[in-house]
């Protein structure tokens, strides 16, 4: 089921890609020097690799942006980790050097 979902949204996109790329083969010149007529640095290139270059470029520096953002959340997430690690540790250890005879009797209505 999830693969047949995954096919029935990617098989569009990658069709549309296709049909976008296919209608769009013309050169470009591309330049960083938007002053001189004639720019040192320039190349041609097809209009669907630039757009294409750019919306990979896109999601990319989103991407970034957005796991730089979570930061604080992954920090917060590993200090808890920890924690719960050694209180899991704590308890272990305390249940080890109790025991079974000193723990109360548990049953349903203790609990």
């Amino acid at each position: 089921m999830k693969f047949f979902l995954k096919a029935l949204v990617l098989v569009p996109i990658a069709l549309a890609i296709v049909l976008f790329s296919v209608a769009n083969r013309a050169s470009v010149r591309i330049s960083l020097d938007p002053i001189s007529v004639t720019p040192v640095f320039a190349f041609d290139a097809p209009l669907f690799a630039v757009v294409l270059a750019a919306i990979g470029a896109g999601v990319l520096i989103g991407g970034l942006a957005s796991w730089l953002n979570q930061g604080k959340h992954r920090r917060s997430a590993r200090r808890n980790r920890r924690e719960a690690d050694n209180l899991r540790f704590e308890a272990q250890s305390l249940r080890a050097a109790v025991p079974d005879s000193a723990l109360p009797a548990l049953t349903s209505r203790n609990l």
